[in-house]
């Protein structure tokens, strides 16, 4: 299961502890934002995305939505989400609990700069009833992102 892969990833960090599960779910921002009662805004949502053959992640920020002209223009092609077949097989994760972390090999993570005005986040941890608060500095060091981008709209 990919929440038990997660746990073990932050148990390399002794950090197995921070993750929280819920008795309800988690797998939309909403459904996040009231099990955690935090604002909407505050979950780090990961999206899936195909490029080239090869699975990309980016982490938004809840109240954030992908700006296609944006998209585009940072990764010279159209935004085509995974299937959640897709996902599920190529990053490890099923939709509802996608994160950036203990992913599978080859997958791209960037974080969208959304996330930037706050101090922590709640990123899912691989299951749809699952979550860790993260500040921005942790989810750089954890998620192993590439770089930030600008891909969203919405949320300013």
């Amino acid at each position: 299961m990919a929440i038990e892969k997660v746990k073990q990833f932050f148990a390399q960090y002794g950090m197995q502890e921070r993750v929280l599960e819920f008795p309800v779910s988690s797998a939309t921002v909403e459904l996040a934002a009231e099990a955690l009662r935090c604002e909407p805004c505050r979950i780090a949502k990961t999206l899936s995305f195909l490029v080239e053959d090869g699975p990309v992640l980016i982490v938004t920020a809840g109240d954030a939505k992908i700006d296609n002209p944006k998209y585009k223009a940072q990764f010279s092609t159209k935004a085509k989400m995974l299937t959640p077949e897709q996902a599920a097989t190529m990053v490890g994760h099923a939709v509802g609990g996608v994160c950036p972390f203990a992913v599978n090999p080859g997958v791209k993570v960037y974080l969208d700069v959304s996330l930037r005005r706050f101090e922590t986040v709640f990123p899912a941890c691989g299951s749809s009833n699952s979550a860790i608060e993260l500040t921005i500095p942790e989810l750089e060091q954890y998620s192993g992102y590439l770089q930030w981008v600008d891909v969203c709209k919405g949320w300013n």
